[in-house]
């Protein structure tokens, strides 16, 4: 028995001599363990660099045409064949990767900002203007979240402003929980008592206190809600509502492949390939994220 409480003993004093790790280097070691999600923020990186770097980085510009070579298959020339008017499939796709990548950024940053100041609002207030608030986000949540959006783009136009506004208008809702149930229960702890019996105004408890203690969540929710975005923005323009031709995205080739899939393969099958493997790496990610994130996790090697 005395071995055991000396063996104790020293367990704990090794572990308060061990250098303390903030929360944010603890999840970012885990996350560099994680493979999957290394693979995935390795592969969004090739993306977003070759989506930035398009023009000097792609063999063919998007609108140059070859009608000597329209539908042909992989080749050295042409390494993922070529469309119906004889364009480069590999550049095209290349510069696709600008839509998905600027959808991503500037649809999940809309969707954070309103959101989480929705939420904000809400979960810090709390009483009746909370249960207001909560209320019509669940009648927003009674509409389809992509015939909401289609019906948006129906009315303003195709282009890729508008599918910004179009995904703004429904993106929020699911970040505007989050975040109000975050704040909910955070409020309530004793170091924000601490705070506001010290005189801390509002605004300082939201940006010190509340804000900062539900990054975590956040940043798990962003990450996990692009490839939703992305998906989104590739049935928009695979209907027609997307970014308007010669400029071209993902599920507009995919719309334009589709028709010959069975003579042309190759016009669906890189477009889609590209949508899936993106969807894929940033959901490898958001996983290693929220389990990086998770204090539950902290320490555990």
């Amino acid at each position: 028995m005395a071995v055991r409480e000396r063996a104790v003993g020293r367990a704990i004093e090794l572990e308060l001599r061990r250098p303390s790790v903030s929360l944010w280097r603890d999840a970012w070691n885990r996350l560099l363990r994680n493979r999957m999600a290394m693979v995935g923020l390795a592969f969004i990186l090739i993306v977003v660099l070759a989506a930035v770097l398009a023009p000097w980085v792609t063999p063919y510009h998007y609108k140059e045409t070859d009608f000597d070579n329209t539908r042909k298959p992989p080749s050295r020339e042409h390494i993922m064949g070529t469309d119906a008017l004889g364009r480069d499939v590999f550049s095209r796709i290349i510069w696709g990767g600008q839509v998905s990548v600027t959808v991503a950024v500037v649809g999940s940053l809309t969707a954070l900002v309103i959101g989480l100041t929705y939420g904000s609002i809400s979960g810090y207030t709390g009483g009746r203007i909370d249960n207001y608030m909560m209320r019509f986000v669940d009648v927003m949540y009674a509409f389809p979240t992509l015939l909401f959006v289609i019906l948006i783009m129906v009315v303003l136009g195709p282009g890729l402003v508008n599918i910004f506004i179009g995904i703004g208008a429904v993106g929020w809702m699911s970040m505007a929980r989050l975040v109000r149930g975050q704040f909910l229960s955070l409020k309530e702890k004793e170091f924000v008592e601490a705070a506001r019996m010290v005189g801390v105004k509002p605004i300082g408890l939201i940006a010190r206190h509340l804000l900062p203690n539900s990054l975590g969540p956040m940043v798990v929710a962003v990450t996990l809600n692009i490839p939703a975005l992305i998906l989104t923005e590739s049935i928009l323009s695979f209907i027609g509502l997307g970014v308007p031709p010669p400029f071209p995205s993902w599920g507009q080739m995919l719309s334009e492949g589709w028709r010959g899939m069975r003579a042309t393969p190759w016009l669906t099958i890189f477009p889609g390939l590209a949508i899936s493997l993106t969807m894929l790496a940033f959901n490898f990610l958001g996983d290693g994220l929220r389990d990086a994130l998770d204090p539950m996790m902290r320490g555990v090697s």
